[in-house]
């Protein structure tokens, strides 16, 4: 399946976290074979509800998150292996159903 989806990690300021975050999301994107996905790293205040987003943030920012349609919340912002896993898990429902709001926290 083709994914015309963009990956929006957000932090506090879009400049710390949220890059970092988005070079791992970006890694791992590559490994599933979804190079195409766009990822962008941007400030909370920026963010917009658009359907077509997955946002990637921290357990932090998860309370400000309740309006959005798909969030991915990370317990370690630094593990691989926990973005691996949620971001699977993310695509498997978007592949099963593009329309559907869910949290993976």
């Amino acid at each position: 399946m083709r994914y015309s989806h963009v990956v929006s990690c957000c932090c506090s300021n879009g400049l710390g976290s949220s890059m970092i975050v988005s070079m791992n999301v970006r890694s791992v994107l590559n490994s599933m074979g979804l190079a195409e996905i766009t990822v962008r790293h941007i400030p909370l205040s920026d963010a917009s509800a658009s359907p077509e987003d997955l946002f990637v943030v921290g357990l932090d920012l998860a309370p400000q998150m309740r309006g959005f349609r798909r969030v991915v919340v990370l317990h370690d912002l630094i593990s691989r292996k926990e973005l691996e896993q949620k971001l699977r898990a993310a695509f498997e429902k978007l592949e099963k159903n593009d329309k559907e709001a869910f949290r993976i926290s």
